[in-house]
């Protein structure tokens, strides 16, 4: 193809993407996908190779191939009809933890099977243990909620009742799921629309030729990529602090092999599966990776299975990075994800050291709770992440208090969360002076105070980076740590949840009770710095401490301002 016409036709593809994802977000009932927009939506192949995502949930675009490559070697093809709608959300089989879950629609074009429409979401409520779906202290799958293979939820157009009534019995707010479920289908539904309609319009053999053209485009736009690194082994590490039930470090290692323009990510040295829910599953240990490539070369690649095709991902069964079954790894794709990216780019940095990144907070500190309202008598969850402060670059300082390196999810705003939830946020700031000091200093991290107004409930916590800080690069400073600490009403004091519950972990727990009156102050981690905090500008250093972004001490030992 000429690439006028690739171009047309991957803008396309990626603007149908986007429309699913605006069609989801407009109809959905919960306010991770209304407001914080935890999802993505793409096309596919009838074997599974992504053709196109929109920009939406990073962790989800880098396992979506993996986890359709799957479901379409378990499922028979030759068996679909128009109008079936596959529901998908097994973390052993190519997905990456419970909550998500994955909606596909066969695309037929005269009878003939083209590819697949997608959505993949983050549920608020799937059952378990815990409510919203993140059981801190899990130690088995079983404990994480209900877990579907491919099973159809709609079959040649009309519902699989028995399959709704299932899924609707084993969650607390069945209403939200049934809307959330439908606001999916509806994505997808779109999806399948405009895809046959591109198809019919070019012809079923030439669209598949550019599709086939556009994927080998992205590939040879990647490899270009790959060869700028020079050829080598490059080493990092990082950690998970604890699991939430046994309290020791659980190693995260990436070895980066570079050869001409392949990539090989070997994850070998990565600690044992951990007993608690912070593993990654496969899909998990891809999409890590896949990110991690992504943010360190061009962004303007098509984000399709083509550009994965020269990266390689090995990931010992067993290990917290390809957790084998019944292990819990509720927490892999949210905090475990990020630590893996980061571990990546933080290897390929002396490789790329103009285009590397200290680490973001890489972390969510996921809030999660649940009651039944007084209003109505019925039944809330809510899934609310707190963004972080993004690493030092060579050429600028770190983003404050956005969503974490695999997430790209908004905050709830303010007045969404205290009109939908019984809360009332007293305080909504940024941490002065935590992001980690560097020639570019890190991002500052965020802090909350929400005080519970009439209902009670529950709450879980899912976290890191309280006691292991966020990493400077090249000379730069370690990033500020994250908090937790809860007042009961009628007590002036802070306690952490280790001191007041008698937790494991200070942030990794489900079902602390919540009363009227109780308040959760609740700060994010930062970013790391970049290069010596003595090579900075003084008229940088000068701007930072009149807007509050550093401290006087900091100014003054640190920076070295006079």
């Amino acid at each position: 193809m000429d690439m006028v016409s690739l171009n047309i036709v991957g803008g396309i593809l990626v603007s149908i993407c986007r429309d699913m994802g605006v069609t989801l977000m407009r109809t959905s009932y919960s306010t991770i996908f209304s407001e914080s927009l935890d999802f993505t939506c793409g096309l596919a192949l009838p074997t599974g190779e992504l053709v196109a995502t929109g920009d939406f949930c990073p962790s989800m675009i880098g396992g979506m191939p993996l986890l359709l490559r799957s479901c379409v070697q378990e499922i028979a093809l030759e068996d679909l009809e128009e109008g079936d709608v596959i529901l998908h959300n097994d973390p052993y089989r190519g997905g990456l933890h419970t909550p998500e879950h994955t909606f596909f629609k066969p695309v037929f074009v005269d009878g003939t099977l083209i590819g697949f429409a997608v959505a993949i979401g983050h549920v608020c409520e799937v059952g378990g243990m815990a409510p919203a779906g993140f059981a801190g202290e899990a130690t088995e799958v079983f404990h994480e909620g209900l877990r579907v293979p491919p099973v159809k939820i709609k079959r040649a157009g009309k519902d699989v009742d028995d399959i709704w009534r299932l899924l609707l019995a084993n969650v607390r707010t069945p209403r939200y799921n049934y809307g959330d479920f439908r606001a999916l289908i509806a994505a997808i539904d779109l999806g399948e629309r405009r895809m046959a309609e591109l198809a019919r319009k070019h012809g079923v053999d030439a669209f598949r030729e550019n599709v086939t053209a556009l994927m080998d485009y992205s590939e040879r736009r990647m490899r270009a990529e790959i060869e700028k690194i020079p050829d080598g082994r490059y080493l990092f590490e990082d950690c998970m602090e604890d699991d939430g039930i046994e309290d020791k470090v659980y190693t995260i290692r990436a070895e980066v092999t570079v050869n001409g323009s392949d990539l090989i990510v070997d994850y070998h040295g990565s600690s044992p599966q951990a007993k608690g829910p912070i593993n990654g599953t496969l899909g998990v240990a891809h999409g890590a990776a896949y990110n991690a490539v992504l943010q360190l070369t061009d962004s303007t690649i098509p984000k399709n299975s083509g550009c994965f095709r020269p990266i390689r991902v090995l990931a010992e069964p067993g290990t917290v990075v390809n957790v084998n079954f019944p292990g819990p790894s509720v927490g892999g794709n949210t905090e475990t994800h990020c630590r893996i990216a980061n571990v990546v780019m933080g290897a390929l940095a002396p490789g790329l050291k103009e285009r590397s990144a200290a680490t973001d907070g890489a972390s969510h500190s996921n809030f999660l709770f649940g009651g039944t309202d007084n209003r109505t008598g019925e039944f809330f969850c809510c899934y609310d992440l707190t963004p972080v402060g993004w690493g030092g670059r060579s050429f600028a300082d770190g983003n404050d208090a956005v969503g974490g390196i695999n997430g790209n999810c908004p905050h709830i705003p303010v007045e969404v969360f205290e009109y939908r939830f019984p809360w009332h946020v007293e305080e909504f700031k940024l941490v002065d002076g935590s992001g980690g000091p560097g020639t570019y200093r890190g991002g500052l991290s965020l802090s909350k105070t929400v005080r519970c107004t009439d209902t009670e409930m529950t709450f879980s916590y899912m976290s890191d980076r309280q006691k292991v800080s966020p990493w400077g690069i090249h000379g730069g400073h370690e990033g500020g740590r994250a908090e937790l600490f809860i007042k009961r009403d009628g007590s002036g004091e802070w306690l952490t949840i280790t001191q007041a519950f008698n937790k494991v972990s200070p942030s990794k727990f489900a079902n602390v009770p919540i009363k009227p009156g109780d308040r959760i102050k609740i700060s994010s981690p930062a970013g790391g710095g970049w290069g010596p905090p003595e090579q900075r500008d003084p008229v940088l250093v000068k701007e930072d401490l009149l807007d509050g972004f550093i401290t006087p001490e900091q100014a003054q030992t640190v920076y070295g301002l006079r």
